[in-house]
C-alpha cells in the first residue's frame, strides 16, 4: 500500500481552475496515490472530495493518505463510467468539481508485476482492477489476427499494425512481456526501431487500452459526469495521449454547442440549450519546470469546462 506514490501532474493548473467553484463536493475520478486530491483539500476547507479508483491498491493508498481530512474525503472501489451512480449514492450535496486524470499511474508502471511495462519481464497482466476477467494474455494469445490489428491500429495508431499482430500470432502463446516486446521488435523494420521511443510503446498502449476498456469508459464516464455537475460547477480532463484529448475536445465543443467549423477569431455566440462553456480554447500543458521535475507529465493536456447556470 505505502509503494502506491504518484507524482500529480498540473496540480497548479488544477487547483486555480477548481479554485472559483461554489462549495460542496469534488469528484476525483481517478484518486491514484490522492495527490491531486489532497492539494484541492488543502485548498478549499470548504470543499467535501470522493475519490474512485479501479485499482484496489490506490484506493487503500489513497483512503490512507486522505485520513487525515476526516469525513470531508471518502474513497470508494470503481470505475469513472459508473461515475454518476457511485456519487449520487456516496456523495451529500451538491458536485461542484470533476477531475479525470486518464491514462496509467507511475505506481502501476513502476511494478513489473503488474505488467503495464515494457522495460521488466511480467506476466501479460495490465489489468487496473484485478478482479476483471480480461488481460493482457487473453488479448495477445487469443484475439484473432485481424481483431489484433484492428487493436493496434485503433488504439496505438501503430503503422505496423498487421505485421505485429502476424508476428504475435506466429509465437503464441506468449506469456510474458519481454516475449510481446520481442514480437514487437522482430516485427519493425530495423530503420524504424532505431528512432525514436521504444518499439513497442504503441503495441503496450493499445494493448493496456483494450485491457481496460480505456476509451468506452471514458465516453460513458464524461456523458455522465456532465450532467452530475451542479450549475456553476466544473469538469476537468487530463489527457496523456492525442486519442483521449481528441474525445474530449468533441464532447466539450457538442456540449458547449460549438462546432469545428466555426471560423478562427469569430466571436463565439451564445447557444440554445448548451450545457456548458468551455474554459480553455487549447489545453493547456505542463510548465517546463513540471516536465524537468517529471518527464511523465511531458504529453499532459488540461481541458476543462463550467457547467452554466441557466440552459439558454
Amino acid at each position: 500500500m505505502g509503494h502506491f506514490e504518484h507524482t500529480p501532474v498540473m496540480t497548479r493548473e488544477v487547483i486555480e481552475l477548481l479554485r472559483p467553484v461554489p462549495t460542496g463536493w469534488i469528484v476525483d475520478a481517478t484518486v491514484g496515490g490522492a495527490g491531486h486530491a489532497r492539494a484541492l483539500l488543502e485548498a478549499r476547507p470548504d470543499l467535501h472530495l470522493l475519490g474512485l479508483d479501479r485499482d484496489r491498491d490506490a484506493v487503500a493508498a489513497a483512503t490512507a493518505a486522505l485520513a487525515e481530512f476526516g469525513d470531508r474525503a471518502r474513497v470508494v472501489h470503481g470505475g469513472f463510467e459508473n461515475v454518476a451512480t457511485i456519487a449520487s449514492e456516496a456523495s451529500e450535496g451538491m458536485i461542484m468539481g470533476i477531475l479525470f486524470d486518464l491514462g496509467v499511474s507511475s505506481p502501476q508502471l513502476d511494478r513489473p508485476e503488474r505488467g503495464f511495462s515494457y522495460w521488466g519481464d511480467a506476466l501479460l497482466d495490465m489489468r487496473m482492477d484485478a478482479a476483471q476477467e480480461l488481460t493482457a494474455a487473453k488479448v495477445v494469445n487469443e484475439y484473432s489476427e485481424a481483431d489484433l490489428v484492428a487493436v493496434l491500429e485503433r488504439y496505438g495508431e501503430e503503422k505496423f499494425a498487421r505485421r505485429i499482430a502476424a508476428q504475435i500470432v506466429s509465437r503464441r502463446p506468449l506469456a510474458t512481456t519481454a516475449d510481446l516486446v520481442a514480437a514487437v521488435k522482430d516485427a519493425i523494420p530495423a530503420r524504424a526501431r532505431r528512432r525514436g521511443p521504444h518499439p513497442a510503446r504503441r503495441t503496450f498502449q493499445a494493448v493496456r487500452m483494450e485491457v481496460n476498456q480505456e476509451l468506452p469508459n471514458l465516453a460513458a464516464g464524461l456523458d455522465e459526469s456532465v450532467h452530475l455537475l451542479a450549475p456553476g460547477g466544473r469538469i476537468l480532463v487530463l489527457a496523456y495521449h492525442s486519442l483521449e484529448d481528441r474525445m474530449v475536445k468533441e464532447r466539450f465543443a457538442r456540449w458547449a454547442g460549438t462546432s469545428e467549423q466555426q471560423p478562427p477569431g469569430f466571436p463565439v455566440e451564445p447557444v440554445r440549450n448548451a450545457l456548458v462553456r468551455v474554459l480553455t480554447r487549447r489545453p493547456l500543458r505542463p510548465r517546463a519546470d513540471e516536465v524537468a521535475a517529471n518527464n511523465r507529465a511531458e504529453s499532459a493536456r488540461l481541458r476543462a469546462a463550467e457547467k452554466l447556470t441557466v440552459q439558454s
